[in-house]
């Protein structure tokens, strides 16, 4: 319990005095006006409040991923909390916020086009290829919860059910996700998703807020502790590093929050509300990952038989091979310890939760072509044009195994989140030596570089290490996978240094 404390109290610590240094780094300008202003199009460029900003980020950002993630990570020991905290205060609320600034500075232009601005205009190449590889990843993100949606939907409303070859599919479901999916993605962003997304960020909130409650009330002295030992629990014989925190993205830090933030970006009605928006709602997130992370790591705890909450839960999971565990855990967990009223809390998150994140991916995609390809949105008809192919590739999607594609998204997913990284140090560094708001805080850069650096580490051993990689694990020599890893991530930090140096001095 006391582990628990400390980490929920280093989190909004983290908030109030990192996120301010952070911000001050930045250097906001509350007199500046923003995009929401000055492109206001009643589209996608709407002056919104910050309360509704911050749930709609938040619910954008969240989803399942800090639950599910949260989850999968426990089940390496207490070493998840010290990932989650450490995770969210000094790399996923940095780099949420600076995705968020920069895009806000830039006319509320989408990620890809943000680091086009800062990496130069050699890296144009590079910037295309992240595109189109963000694109797929929001697609893949969009098919994968579109589906995944329909089957719970129709255990619970049946449907009648379409035969498609050999398979039966609930496929009025997914066609009824399917029209909302494009309404939400054509209609103007306060019209529907500025209305009901706040709500729906509520009941996540109120939904980890209750097992929270129920977790202290009944099973305190169960919560694991991190004095208890910090090493590997896992039983698949993966290393933490770098498996434990690719399982916990959402929960710390996540380059698919970067293709959500500049949505929030062009809503902003001040500059100052950009540390609220953007660094609190992952820190919110980091809390909400804490919370079912320590849940998932209490529940299965059986004082009879000696059992304590983690071996429990990978007990559970071992009888469960080949199911969606942290759905299940879940849902366990909810209609257990809240009742029926937290049955039914549990099925709105798993439902709601993923439909909202895969209609926002959806959006994000249609505007990083637009960006991509200056092409107007505010007419409707333009919108279709971008929103119909994307919907065309989704059908076909659904009658196709993505399932090899889709390993690669956590590598893809926080190799994005390590570049956006790299262009916040690129704009930081910039904004510094170049006495561009000149700030009192010299290397203040290294508030994204640090992550940066981290985090292009991470990757760079998880491709080596992981099954789905080059499986350097596999064949007993992790210390060479680890070895290559240094050497990539040395070497990006060496061109780092080279190229603002020599920007600067030009």
């Amino acid at each position: 319990m006391n582990t628990f404390i400390i980490s929920i109290i280093a989190l909004i610590l983290g908030y109030i005095f990192y996120g301010a240094l952070v911000e001050k780094i930045f250097i906001i300008d509350k007199n500046a006006k923003t995009p929401a202003y000055n492109f206001q199009d009643g589209v996608d460029f709407i002056p919104m409040k910050r309360w509704r900003l911050f749930l709609i980020q938040f619910l954008n950002i969240a989803g399942l991923g800090p639950i599910f993630g949260a989850i999968m990570g426990i089940f390496y020991g207490p070493s998840a909390y010290l990932w989650i905290v450490l995770g969210s205060i000094f790399g996923g609320a940095v780099h949420d916020y600076l995705t968020g600034m920069m895009s806000v500075r830039q006319n509320g232009i989408s990620l890809p086009e943000v680091l086009g601005e800062e990496l130069g205009h050699g890296a144009k190449i590079v910037i295309r290829l992240i595109l189109a590889i963000m694109i797929v990843l929001l697609i893949l993100v969009t098919t994968s919860f579109l589906e995944g949606v329909a089957v719970l939907l129709q255990d619970i409303i049946p449907l009648p059910l379409i035969q498609i070859g050999n398979n039966t599919r609930p496929l009025l479901w997914i066609l009824l996700i399917f029209l909302y999916f494009a309404i939400a993605t054509i209609l103007p962003i306060d019209k529907l998703i500025g209305k009901i997304y706040p709500f729906l960020g509520v009941i996540l909130l109120f939904m980890g807020i209750g097992v929270c409650w129920a977790m202290f009330s009944f099973h305190s002295a169960d919560i694991p502790e991190i004095f208890d030992g910090l090493g590997n629990r896992n039983t698949n014989n993966l290393p933490v590093f770098p498996m434990m925190l690719m399982s916990i993205s959402c929960g710390a830090i996540s380059g698919f929050h970067g293709t959500q933030s500049p949505l929030m970006a062009r809503c902003v009605k001040n500059e100052r509300e950009g540390r609220y928006v953007f660094y609190g709602a992952m820190i919110c997130e980091g809390l909400l990952a804490l919370i079912w992370a320590a849940a998932a790591g209490t529940f299965f705890t059986d004082h009879q038989k000696g059992i304590d909450g983690i071996t429990g839960l990978q007990q559970f999971a071992a009888l469960h091979q080949g199911e969606n565990i942290a759905a299940l855990v879940v849902n366990k967990i909810c209609t257990s310890w809240l009742g029926a009223f937290g049955g039914f809390l549990a099925i709105l998150g798993v439902i709601f939760a993923p439909i909202t994140t895969g209609d926002t991916a959806l959006r994000s995609s249609r505007l990083m072509i637009a960006d991509a390809f200056n092409f107007d949105q505010k007419k409707i008809s333009n919108r279709l044009i971008l929103t119909a192919p994307l919907l065309v590739i989704i059908t076909i999607l659904l009658f196709v195994n993505f399932e090899p594609v889709w390993r690669y998204f956590s590598f893809v997913n926080q190799s994005i989140a390590a570049i956006s990284l790299w262009g916040g140090s690129v704009y930081l560094y910039n904004q510094e030596h170049r006495k561009i708001n000149p700030t009192k805080y010299k290397y203040g850069y290294l508030i994204s570089l640090i992550p940066a650096v981290f985090m292009t580490m991470t990757c760079s051993s998880y491709f080596l290490l992981a099954p789905e990689g080059l499986r350097f694990i596999k064949f007993g020599i992790p210390t060479v996978g680890y070895s290559i890893a240094a050497i990539i991530t040395i070497s990006v930090l060496i061109i780092f240094f080279k190229k603002v140096r020599q920007n600067n001095a030009e």
